[in-house]
């Protein structure tokens, strides 16, 4: 089981990420001294298929453990949810002392840290993500939240957790659809990393996408790594944190124009590819670049489908974006690997030009 820390000035803490770890649970909570009464906010699917394994796991650690199953839906990813979180710890009388543990994938890892965030003005919690796409990005970095009029995350705070379990079994049970949708992000992070990672996701696609053990584990501590690096130099997101959202304005738009039929991951590839365009037409990139990473990102046409797209819809909610400022979109755009740009302007012709040119593909 490999270990890897994340140091951020405000909250140190580690990351477990192997096969089996999750059965490591009662000896990693005794290490990081983690005790106390335990809220368990579960993904339905996950508690359906690995009920036995997780009741085998508490019931060793010899924990006070009350259960909460949600329906992971970006519909669920909401008040209502949050107030039947809030409502178990308070039925069950925990305190301050609590902790919350998210079993599930990244709309399970958003509300629980955001219940825990702001019940009692903080709690501890601990993200146990059960989805290649969580693993690599929203379960570590602290961001939580949920969403609110038709806007993806746009009522949230920052919480870091005090642990993170990644179990690389709990993949085996993915639907293909679900394996892309970690690529996507996996994708994200070769783009800004450097030529090596790139070309090593480029290269092991299929593996990925087939599980593979030894490589989706290179993929995550790589991903972790430059993420953890990236949050601990910027954690509340003023400076070279926006690298992170390569690709994402454009993707939070698509789906909810796609009334979400379209998954975050799918999105992500989907994005960037806008984001690609636009830094064509905005001279940023180089057209043998342009050319280069294009034809990476076709390599997912056939896998994701869109729906017919409103290009005003996907602007106006572009325009919510929560990272905008003085009612001005910010993009983060690509020159090429590694070299990424935040903060840039673009008129709406341009925007509404690399979206056409992007959805022509998928």
């Amino acid at each position: 089981m490999k270990r890897i820390k994340v140091n951020i000035p405000s909250k140190e803490y580690n990351v477990y990420l192997g096969k089996e770890s999750f059965k490591e649970l009662p000896a990693i909570l005794k290490r990081e001294k983690l005790e106390g009464n335990f809220l368990v906010v579960i993904d339905n699917k996950v508690n359906r298929l690995y009920s036995k394994i997780i009741d085998q796991t508490f019931n060793q650690a010899n924990l006070n453990v009350k259960r909460l199953v949600v329906v992971s839906t970006e519909k669920n990813k909401s008040y209502t949810t949050l107030q039947r979180i809030h409502s178990a710890l308070i039925k069950n009388n925990f305190g301050r002392d609590s902790i919350i543990i998210a079993i599930g994938g990244g709309i399970i890892g958003d509300i629980a840290g955001f219940a825990a965030a702001t019940f009692m003005r903080g709690i501890k919690f601990i993200q146990i993500p059960t989805t290649l796409l969580s693993s690599v990005d929203s379960s570590v970095g602290g961001k939580t939240g949920i969403n609110y009029v038709n806007t993806k995350n746009i009522i949230g705070s920052f919480h870091q957790p005090s642990l993170v379990i990644i179990d690389t079994d709990f993949f085996k049970t993915l639907p293909k659809d679900e394996q892309l949708c970690g690529l996507g992000e996996i994708v994200k992070y070769g783009f800004l990393t450097n030529e090596r990672f790139f070309n090593f996701i480029r290269k092991n696609v299929d593996l990925i996408l087939n599980n593979d053990a030894t490589v989706i584990r290179k993929v995550i501590s790589e991903s972790i790594k430059f993420k953890g690096n990236i949050v601990e130099a910027d954690e509340k997101e003023s400076g070279i944190r926006k690298l992170l959202n390569l690709g994402h304005t454009f993707a939070h738009a698509f789906e909810v124009q796609q009334k979400h039929k379209l998954k975050h991951g799918q999105a992500v590839i989907v994005g960037i590819t806008c984001s690609l365009y636009l830094s064509k037409e905005l001279k940023i990139i180089s057209e043998k670049d342009f050319i280069k990473y294009l034809d990476f990102l076709l390599l997912f046409s056939d896998r994701i489908k869109i729906a017919k797209v409103n290009n005003s819809t996907i602007y106006n909610i572009m325009k919510r974006d929560k990272k905008n400022r003085q009612n001005e979109i910010q993009f983060v755009l690509v020159n090429k690997i590694g070299s990424i740009l935040t903060d840039v302007p673009a008129d709406r012709k341009m925007v509404i030009q690399s979206i056409n040119q992007a959805v022509q593909h998928f």
